[in-house]
């Protein structure tokens, strides 16, 4: 629970409810937020769900490059100093609800409340880390490790049972556009992690915290 400062303002309350420039807004699975080319008036906060930020090429080519779990922002390029349009799309994964936040009282309350200010700032940093972090595996590690690291993060993002987690529904092709690779390859890694007791999966995945041995390989 954030701490309330001398102006009265409290984060929570603030994110929790609607007011003015800010509104709740519920999407079911597989309606969008925003689409690529849109203008980039609003930032979102997510309260319940999960989302998918995807991109498509000029050749028509998707990929999945961020899932937003809740109590994260997403919709950031409203925040430049020109936002101009999305280059991104956000699509709810499963039912949704979040605060929409217009630009320019996102802009407002950054500038007005300073525990805002520093919340907000927190979660760019980490988001520029993740990227960092994201870059570094893609450009050094194997399909498979790369498979195998976007499990484990999944994982920390739920509560887990001992050494056993149940993540959220994801679909092979979306494992596969998020770490750079294909569906039949997804497959086949899948089932070796399985067979070496590293995932159980059968409709949901299943992810032990043995999975971390695949980083120990040669």
């Amino acid at each position: 629970m954030q701490k309330e400062n001398e102006s009265g303002f409290e984060v929570a309350d603030y994110l929790a409810n609607a007011g003015p420039g800010r509104r709740l807004v519920q999407l079911d699975p597989d309606e969008i937020f925003f689409s690529q080319g849109d203008t980039a008036d609003c930032i979102f906060y997510l309260h319940k769900g999960r989302v998918k930020i995807t991109v498509v090429s000029t050749t028509g080519k998707e990929a999945t490059i961020r899932l937003v779990n809740a109590g994260s922002f997403f919709g950031e390029k409203a925040m430049e100093a020109e936002p101009g349009p999305r280059v991104t799309t956000a699509t709810a994964i499963n039912a949704c609800t979040a605060l929409r936040m217009t630009r320019e009282e996102f802009i407002r309350v950054m500038h007005e409340e300073r525990e805002f200010s520093d919340m907000f700032s927190r979660f760019l940093l980490d988001i520029s880390l993740r990227t960092q972090a994201n870059l570094v595996d893609q450009l050094f590690n194997s399909a498979e490790k790369r498979l195998a690291r976007l499990l484990l993060l999944m994982a920390e993002l739920v509560p887990s049972e001992g050494d056993v987690t149940l993540i959220p529904p994801v679909s092979q092709e979306a494992l596969a556009s998020m770490i750079g690779s294909t569906r039949p390859r997804i497959n086949l890694f899948m089932n070796r992690f399985r067979k070496l007791g590293f995932v159980d999966y059968d409709g949901r995945i299943k992810v032990h915290k043995s999975l971390l041995q695949v980083f120990l390989r040669d």
